[in-house]
């Protein structure tokens, strides 16, 4: 069946309608302990471990904003988004001019959601301008031509031994290969989903009376993928172990300089306030706390927006099954879909705020419009981004990654950690590698998995005209592939004819297996930079599952 592209408009619609709520959102949340986030883009990071100092429990007072500080925030932010804006209307300038060409030739996909003139309008001196992760990290391969972005605010701090200085590490120079080859025993880590189970135990029904409303039909399609198939809840166990793993690293001491001097700012960094004797989270005072709860309510707020995401994508899909179960559109109409899919996003906005971090809800936030330029990428991508490695890659973060990687920087906000520390930088890595590590499996078993297994129909991506990394890796080799490929297999005969070349291929799936590895290891990496613990080491296991599964 065609998609009907007439009716996707209204759906892209909601998705923009619920980032507006959240923007309201920060809004309401001004003025709150961490409402004066933003200048955090100023900082001069320093590879340098110098202007690091880690903080030992009980030596930082509670961090309250005080004018003078306000003020130093103040110029610093208002230079930095001067600076920003002229370049980032700049660049994007640029960009339409060149058509996502950089200057070296190379195709630099970039999706359009917002004008550079409203996003600019957009800004205030405390709002906080994030870059997309796939600009902080290394996307592709060095044999694909993929390299370490350079460094800046957010990617900056990335030692490996700053912060367990003293401390021993049994899994140093992991190698998830190792376990993959069956050399280790991955039973030797700690089980992600036991650890964590009986904190998700209850999330079922908590969940379901958060989204609870008065009118029947609502509260039913809103709630069908919470009481019906309760899945491993993969994104709420990832924030509870990033949690505890973020409990288990004492925060950094972030510095910024101001007129020549070196001024440490917890007041500009985005981390909460933490309300603990000491002021300071630690494994031992963390379990049960106030900043636990948030962190637990986070994990909440992730589910109903991937959820929601669900919930809309199967109506622009006109995708008949969802997990195994037939999807809520079917189950009801599509305009029911789409409300419970609003209104998922609606509260998820509002139970954000309550978490009273303005940065947190900023970076959220983000997540959604990333959603949403995800969607646009999908449908509106010219031909040629179509055949690039690249492009697939960025819409798996907009569509996938992105989630995934913003809600771990997020825990270790909520957790105390500065916006630019190693703890929370190593947070949003192992997401965003993570996330792509799973996108890539998961398109990889939409060609060797049966749709019984799978919860959805197989080849479901090419009966949308997506190409995924076999399909590309296969058009590499065989170059008539690639007008299919531009074409979204529109021709009668397309769909078979790649499918028999990807099969005929000898490099296509290993290629996209590798690929996903390449990922895996990655995020493995930027978890070994965090202190051990078990919950680390959880998360190390989950990895591991995230590119071996089979459905």
């Amino acid at each position: 069946m065609k998609r009907d592209c007439s009716r996707q408009t209204p759906v892209q619609g909601r998705f923009v309608l619920a980032a507006a709520m959240l923007v309201a959102v920060m809004n309401m949340n001004a003025g709150g302990p961490s409402s004066a986030v933003g200048a955090f883009t100023a900082v001069s990071y320093q590879s340098s471990s110098s202007f690091v100092s880690r903080a030992v429990p009980g030596s930082f007072k509670s961090r309250r904003r005080t004018s003078a500080s306000s003020t130093c925030r103040q110029s610093m932010s208002a230079t930095a988004t001067d600076n920003d804006t002229a370049n980032n209307t700049a660049n994007n300038n640029k960009v339409m001019k060149d058509n996502s060409f950089s200057e070296t030739g190379k195709f630099r996909p970039n999706p359009v959601v917002v004008s550079a003139k409203a996003e600019a309008l957009s800004h205030s001196p405390t709002t906080m301008k994030l870059t997309p992760s796939y600009d902080l990290f290394q996307i592709l391969t060095e044999e694909e031509g993929g390299e370490l972005p350079r460094k800046m605010e957010g990617n900056a701090l990335r030692d490996g031994t700053v912060l367990k200085v003293g401390m021993p590490d049994s899994l140093e120079g992991l190698q998830l290969m190792d376990y993959i080859d069956g050399k280790i025993k991955i039973e030797t880590l700690p089980d992600p989903f036991k650890m964590v189970e009986k904190e998700l135990q209850p999330f079922s029904d908590s969940i379901s009376e958060l989204v609870s409303s008065d009118q029947p039909i609502l509260s039913m399609a809103a709630k069908h993928f919470f009481e019906k198939r309760h899945g491993k809840r993969f994104r709420p166990t990832i924030v509870q172990l990033v949690a505890k793993a973020c409990a288990a690293a004492a925060p950094e001491q972030i510095f910024a300089e101001v007129g020549g001097n070196r001024v440490a700012g917890w007041e500009w960094s985005g981390a909460s306030d933490i309300e603990l004797e000491g002021g300071v989270v630690t494994s031992a005072n963390h379990q049960g706390s106030e900043v636990w709860r948030r962190q637990a309510q986070l994990g909440q707020i992730v589910e109903m927006i991937h959820v929601a995401s669900l919930i809309h994508d199967d109506v622009l899909d006109e995708a008949d099954t969802r997990r195994g179960g037939e999807s809520v559109h079917k189950l009801y109409s599509n305009k029911v879909a789409v409300l419970a899919g609003d209104y998922l996003l609606a509260r998820a906005s509002v139970l954000l705020a309550r978490l009273e971090n303005t940065a947190v809800v900023q970076i959220m936030a983000t997540a959604l419009e990333s959603l949403v330029a995800g969607e646009i990428m999908q449908l509106k991508s010219p031909p040629k981004a179509l055949l690039e490695m690249e492009s697939y890659l960025r819409k798996s973060y907009y569509k996938t990654a992105s989630l995934i990687c913003y809600a771990g920087r997020s825990t270790a906000l909520l957790g105390g950690h500065a916006y630019g520390s190693t703890v929370a930088t190593a947070c949003e890595e192992f997401g965003f590698h993570l996330g792509l590590a799973y996108q890539i499996q998961d398109d990889i078993l939409d060609f060797t998995a049966l749709a019984s297994v799978l919860g959805k129909p197989a080849l479901a991506d090419m009966d949308l005209g997506l190409s995924t990394a076999p399909i590309l890796y296969a058009a590499q080799e065989y170059p008539h592939l690639r007008p299919l490929v531009m074409r979204r297999f529109k021709n009668k005969g397309d769909k078979q004819t790649a499918l028999e070349a990807l099969y005929k291929s000898k490099t296509a799936m290993n290629k996209a297996k590798d690929l996903a590895k390449f990922h895996a290891q990655k995020a493995v990496d930027a978890l070994l930079r965090l202190p051990q613990s078990d919950a680390r080491d959880a998360l190390v296991r989950l990895t591991h599952l995230v590119i071996t599964r089979k459905k």
